[in-house]
């Protein structure tokens, strides 16, 4: 009865220890509450289209979870992604890596229409870039993490080397705007203000007259004839 006794006592230690980590593993229930949506299943390209196309998507493809533009575009147009939904205030986050040399990025509040050839005619850009090999030279509004052609990055930035994995996010709150990499914030600013006008009417923004008013839009993915690679894509709106 005495070893019974300790048996039972010892699987219910067991039942008991192994309840308590399945309860801390429940990541998807964790994310659903805290309000984090996936837009990458990392299996398909369920949730993306071609901007400005009902065709079948050729230039990205999934490698190792990944999702990988193949840099089939000749441009920067042409070869963009967008999520089927469209997002106002949110914080996004993902991971990303590019080829030795090679150019991407990543826009929000993007508009689809016959009108516009591209999404940054309309959708501010975090740029991702290799700032190292990039076979130009770059203005530090081109380089990895900017507000493209608008605000540059802080001294906080810290990036990892060709081949390795980065992780940024953007928040965007009724105009006020974050971009950080690798867990340090970069860029800071309010979109809709006298200065971020000014900033817009003097850069290449001023041949774009609907570039960054929108308030809301769809999540790109830019095909700049380069490859990138992009995984563990979440968002939650705010």
């Amino acid at each position: 009865m005495k070893n019974q006794f300790k048996l039972t006592v010892a699987l219910a230690v067991v039942i008991a220890s192994l309840a308590f980590t399945v309860s801390k593993t429940k990541t998807p229930a964790s994310n659903k509450k805290s309000g984090w949506i996936s837009l990458f299943d990392g299996k398909t390209l369920n949730g993306w289209h071609g901007y400005n196309k009902t065709t079948p998507v050729k230039n990205w493809d999934i490698e190792d979870g990944a999702l990988v533009c193949l840099g089939a575009a000749k441009d920067a147009s042409g070869g963009d992604i967008v999520t089927d939904k469209k997002f106002a205030n949110f914080e996004l986050k993902w991971e990303w890596k590019v080829s030795k040399g090679s150019n991407s990025g990543v826009m929000y509040h993007v508009q689809e229409d016959a009108k516009y050839h591209a999404p940054y005619e309309t959708g501010p850009e975090y740029q991702v870039i290799d700032d190292v090999n990039f076979p130009q030279k770059l203005e530090e509004w081109q380089q990895a993490g900017a507000d493209y052609a608008m605000h540059v990055a802080n001294s906080n930035k810290k990036l990892k080397p060709v081949g390795e994995w980065n992780t940024s996010s953007i928040i965007f709150n009724n105009g006020h705007v974050e971009h950080w990499l690798n867990g340090k914030k970069i860029v800071e600013f309010e979109a809709w203000t006298d200065d971020w006008n000014k900033k817009r009417t003097e850069s290449k923004w001023k041949d774009y007259p609907d570039y960054g008013k929108a308030k809301t839009g769809e999540i790109a993915l830019q095909d700049h004839g380069d490859k990138a690679f992009y995984r563990h894509i979440m968002i939650r709106e705010l």
